[in-house]
């Protein structure tokens, strides 16, 4: 990805999530960097005593990490008797909870231009009383709103492609998506994706493929109807509304990651893929962006009025505390906050592989 611009310097928050987690051990690790350091001004939103507990615990380690004095910390105090690395508990829960709200509410008083989340456990905020599916909900509803989305960001090591996935339904089961799927969700996401690659990419006349919901998109009919009876009419309406896009689909799912997967790792004589996909489903779009990208995606939300990344890894509490977590999808998501930042004030040329 591009870097930054002479002169600028973004404001950014960095939330610890679940401080029984690996987000205070990645967050040292990431901001020992000193290319990162040497382009924003970070604020890590948490409790500076589960920073400086972490690096003590791990500073007997050959490990590289940024000592916490050397960090900007927003200190949000909480009990750490209460707090047992591994275990993910109401405490932790309420904790990480509190520094997302401190950080979103810093964010629309204009002091920060983005956040970038280490995870949380969902089972930890329902422990604290905290009914959200997720950090991002959260977010749409402090941000009030409606239309957001999750897209996936990872560049190929090896050949510079940039993957981009949007996930028409996110945190659902499986058994309710074909009733949550309509053509008002799917047109509201692809108008999304559509701004978030004009707005955050510079791409004005994408390519994006769009996956079919049943095995070979139904099979004319033969393996699931939502194909023929809304989702190709659908498809069809959208082309005409939007001329500027080429939308191809709906390819069965099956075959959809192909070029993708040959993009990524450099496969001779493929064909060019596509700016972006959307698939209709979590698994659908997340196996193959994890089997391609485990160590390096990251998830934006798009439809907020701020820049929002975080890793596309969760808490690992199995790891926790062992200096073991890597720290790569972290480094990723700081540095696509900077870019995104760059690119919407102008500051910067339209993100492309390097």
């Amino acid at each position: 990805m591009t870097t930054t611009q002479t002169g600028f310097r973004s404001q950014l928050a960095i939330t610890v999530g679940d401080p029984a987690g690996i987000g205070a051990e990645v967050i040292l690790k990431a901001l020992a960097d000193p290319a990162l350091m040497a382009v924003c001004d970070f604020t890590v939103v948490g409790s500076r005593s589960v920073l400086e507990q972490t690096y003590q615990h791990l500073s007997d380690q050959d490990l590289s990490l940024v000592h916490p004095a050397h960090l900007n910390v927003l200190d949000i105090p909480i009990d750490l008797s209460m707090i047992q690395v591994g275990r993910g508990n109401a405490a932790s829960g309420e904790a990480s909870f509190r520094y997302l709200e401190t950080a979103i509410d810093g964010t629309l008083a204009g002091q920060f231009q983005g956040i970038i989340t280490a995870p949380i456990a969902k089972s930890s905020w329902k422990a604290a009383g905290h009914e959200y599916p997720g950090q991002t909900e959260l977010l749409a509803q402090k941000a009030g709103v409606e239309r957001f989305g999750m897209l996936f960001v990872a560049q190929s090591p090896y050949t510079g492609w940039m993957l981009r996935t949007l996930l028409a339904t996110t945190h659902i089961p499986l058994r309710q998506v074909a009733d949550a799927l309509t053509p008002e969700l799917m047109q509201n996401k692809l108008e999304l994706l559509l701004d978030s690659l004009r707005q955050d990419f510079g791409i004005t006349e994408p390519r994006i493929a769009i996956a079919g919901l049943n095995p070979h998109s139904g099979e004319l009919g033969q393996l699931g109807r939502e194909e023929v009876d809304w989702l190709l009419p659908w498809l069809e309406a959208v082309r005409q509304l939007f001329p500027q896009a080429q939308l191809d689909g709906l390819t069965p799912p099956d075959t959809l990651w192909v070029r993708p997967g040959q993009a990524w790792y450099g496969t001779a004589n493929h064909p060019p893929a596509h700016d972006a996909y959307l698939a209709l489903y979590h698994d659908q779009g997340l196996i193959p962006v994890k089997l391609m990208a485990f160590d390096r995606a990251v998830n934006t939300t798009i439809g907020l009025p701020f820049v929002r990344t975080s890793p596309d890894h969760g808490t690992a509490f199995d790891i926790a505390g062992q200096g073991i977590a890597d720290a790569t999808s972290f480094k990723a998501a700081l540095q696509l906050a900077i870019d995104l930042v760059q690119y919407r004030v102008g500051q910067e040329r339209p993100l492309v592989p390097s």
